[in-house]
């Protein structure tokens, strides 16, 4: 359903016919982290997130994951070589 509490218009799924059944009711206002990302919503409350209507507990555990100002970097992993097969490979390729 549509926020008709303090996001008018976006989907939220708090939202139910007798009203918005987040934690008090209301949304909470974003954190100093979110400033840059493009899924804050301004209204006449201030800054909320149009995602989580609780911006400090995505924020938590380190970084939101609907952040869209944030960069992220893919991780490389390094696989173990088994040196054995590694020398066969090698010998096997000089044929």
């Amino acid at each position: 359903m549509q926020c008709i509490t303090l996001k008018q218009g976006i989907e939220c799924a708090f939202m139910t016919r007798k009203g918005c059944n987040f934690n008090g009711g209301r949304c909470h206002s974003v954190v100093d982290q979110c400033q840059g990302c493009s899924r804050t919503v301004t209204s006449s409350e201030g800054t909320l997130c149009g995602i989580a209507p609780d911006p400090k507990a995505k924020w938590a555990r380190g970084t939101c994951n609907f952040a869209t100002h944030l960069e992220r970097k893919a991780v490389e992993q390094n696989q173990k070589i088994n040196p054995l097969k590694a020398s066969k490979r090698a010998a096997a390729a000089k044929k």
